[in-house]
């Protein structure tokens, strides 16, 4: 089929009711009232930027005490300043690079945007507490680890799991769509979702999730990736029920209409093109990734077309929640952890989109 004749397939849909509505995460809440979670969370960026940078060995210091597992880990790992433990006004790592991190006036300057935006966590915290508590209600044994909010200066990824005691969010990551320094560096405008303030526990609970459940790429189909995307979906919006879909994907809420109302044009565009069973990377790697659009489906550029490019996770997530109202004896727990065989799991999700 032509790329002409599959745009025309998504440019002739019938009007279908909006499942979502405006892009709305319809999963039931149960009541979590006498789970009880314990956040605790840290500013360390505040506390970093803190220490007096005519004295910055002694602010160390202090500092480790407050954080005396973490602020190594910092230097070393997170920064690669290459302290190493030697807290002396001798060493290089502490004059050159961790002075200048503290110092120089772009840094702090993004620190104080970061202030700006952040006086503090409070509305964040709640929801990250509301989430942990579901996830405490599906699965009991699950850890609550501490959140550290840092300032990673633009650089790498905008959370991450330590351990499982140690989750960290970069602040600096989350200073609204329009930041003008994310433009300026470059960032793809299709992350922008991603750098809203809303999307901080999506971002968080991800790499918690996929700290456990590990996403597997090599030598498997795209309704595998698909499945394990789904799955993954499935999680937040079963710990996230009041957060908009357009949040959990990271759409906007326009491409979340776009896909409900062409959902089953998606799943035949993936069955007629013989993607489904496809292990190539070039042809089927885009489909379940973030990305300006989806390839031979839609385009960047055209407003009545708004695909995302990540469109393959989307229709992973609804054959996911297809086959758990097909089988709701199935805990979340059971679906996080079963070991599925792709075409069985399709076969019985009795999943039949219009």
């Amino acid at each position: 089929m032509t790329r002409k004749a599959i745009l025309f397939i998504f440019s002739c849909v019938l009007p279908l009711v909006l499942f979502t509505g405006c892009g709305e995460n319809n999963q039931k809440t149960p009541d979590v009232s006498g789970v009880k979670v314990a956040l605790q969370t840290y500013r360390f960026d505040v506390d970093m930027y803190d220490i007096d940078t005519n004295h910055v060995v002694n602010g160390l210091t202090k500092l480790r005490t407050k954080y005396p597992d973490f602020l190594d880990f910092f230097l070393d790992t997170v920064m690669g300043f290459g302290v190493h433990n030697n807290y002396s006004d001798t060493n290089m790592a502490i004059m050159q690079g961790v002075h200048e991190y503290l110092s120089h006036k772009d840094y702090r300057g993004l620190e104080d945007e970061i202030k700006k935006n952040f006086p503090d966590t409070k509305e964040t915290d709640k929801e990250i507490t509301d989430a942990f508590k579901l996830l405490k209600y599906y699965m009991p044994t699950s850890p609550v680890p501490k959140v550290i909010y840092i300032n990673r200066i633009l650089v790498g990824s905008s959370a991450f799991h330590v351990d499982l005691n140690t989750t960290c969010v970069c602040l600096d990551m989350f200073l609204g769509e329009t930041f003008p320094i994310y433009e300026s560096l470059q960032m793809p405008a299709y992350m922008a979702p991603h750098h809203d303030r809303k999307y901080i526990p999506v971002a968080l609970f991800r790499e918690i999730y996929e700290a456990t459940y590990q996403y597997r790429q090599d030598e498997v189909t795209l309704l595998d990736r698909m499945l394990q995307r789904g799955k993954e979906q499935y999680f937040l919006h079963a710990i996230m029920p009041h957060t908009a879909d357009s949040t959990l994907f990271g759409f906007r809420a326009n491409q979340v209409q776009w896909c409900t109302k062409n959902e089953g044009n998606l799943y035949n565009f993936f069955v007629q093109q013989n993607l489904l069973y496809n292990k190539e990377e070039r042809a089927i790697g885009t489909y379940v990734v973030d990305g300006p659009y989806a390839k031979n489906i839609g385009s960047a550029t055209d407003e009545g077309n708004p695909t995302p490019g990540n469109v393959g996770s989307w229709v992973g997530y609804k054959i996911v929640a297809a086959y758990m109202a097909q089988h709701p004896q199935v805990t979340l727990k059971q679906l996080l952890e079963m070991q599925i065989d792709p075409t069985r799991f399709l076969e019985e999700a009795k999943y039949r989109p219009k």
